[in-house]
């Protein structure tokens, strides 16, 4: 696999446009280069935030691709994807389009069965639909799909229980999980063993900042990464998240990336 050097992922995460997403975009602080690169080279899996909810992992010769959207050019530079996962059918997960536009025939597409029937004709190597509580054993790394919905009653219309997945890979001797749209749940709160975790927290969508450090707080990973933070009236106050965890945990390490323009 080509090496994807420190310089292209830092400008494919700079320059990338999110006028395809509904939600509303406004500035957020930056991450210094020099925590983008540790972050991106962390113990042998290479994370390249792309945008939102949008990221690119990779090991060795695979890489991953979760909730790829945003149009092709979102990818310039990157390898293509051997895998690809969809966590959910909101327009910020799937997006047909990108999809008809990345060369799928080497690559296995892993889906909740709602996204399943929204695909639209590709020539993917294989869909594998894995609903919430399965596991698959896929070579590289074996993956379990974990439930993702919400909690409170206003926010029930966004995210019913089994239509989405959050995932966990076990990859590399690593635990890596992908929160999805959820809240608090007790199925996050009851993980063991996870090494990295995306953690989303967005209003009126997901759950607060504070929901989301509570339930940090309770599976213990080693580190979290806050991603698909922009809710309906801005940014997620992302500080403050690293902060509660930090002071409450000092063990937990919180790794801020550059998600948005």
């Amino acid at each position: 696999m080509k090496h994807v050097s420190f310089i292209a992922s830092a400008l494919i995460v700079l320059s990338f446009n999110c006028k395809n997403n509904p939600e509303k975009v406004v500035e957020t602080a930056s991450t210094s280069s020099n925590e983008l690169h540790e972050t991106i080279n962390n113990e042998e899996i290479k994370i390249i935030p792309i945008n939102h909810a949008t990221m690119v992992l990779s090991h060795k010769d695979q890489v991953v691709y979760v909730d790829p959207v945003g149009g092709i050019e979102a990818f310039s530079g990157q390898e293509q994807p051997d895998y690809i996962l969809i966590t959910d059918i909101h327009g910020d997960h799937l997006d047909p389009t990108t999809l008809e536009n990345i060369a799928l025939e080497s690559t296995t597409l892993i889906v909740p069965q709602a996204v399943k029937e929204k695909l639209p004709e590709i020539k993917a190597k294989e869909v594998i639909v894995m609903n919430n509580g399965d596991t698959q054993d896929l070579g590289p790394f074996s993956i379990e799909a974990i439930p993702m919905y919400n909690l409170r009653e206003e926010a029930l219309k966004f995210h019913e229980k089994g239509r989405g997945n959050g995932y966990v890979l076990n990859w590399n001797n690593q635990r890596i999980y992908i929160s999805g749209d959820t809240e608090d749940i007790p199925e996050m709160r009851n993980l063991k063993d996870i090494d990295i975790a995306f953690v989303c927290m967005n209003l009126p969508y997901t759950m607060t900042v504070e929901s989301a450090a509570s339930a940090v707080l309770d599976f213990k990973p080693k580190k979290v990464y806050p991603y698909h933070y922009r809710g309906k009236d801005g940014m997620s106050d992302v500080d403050e998240f690293k902060s509660i965890v930090n002071k409450a945990n000092p063990n937990i390490e919180t790794v801020q990336l550059i998600w948005y323009k």
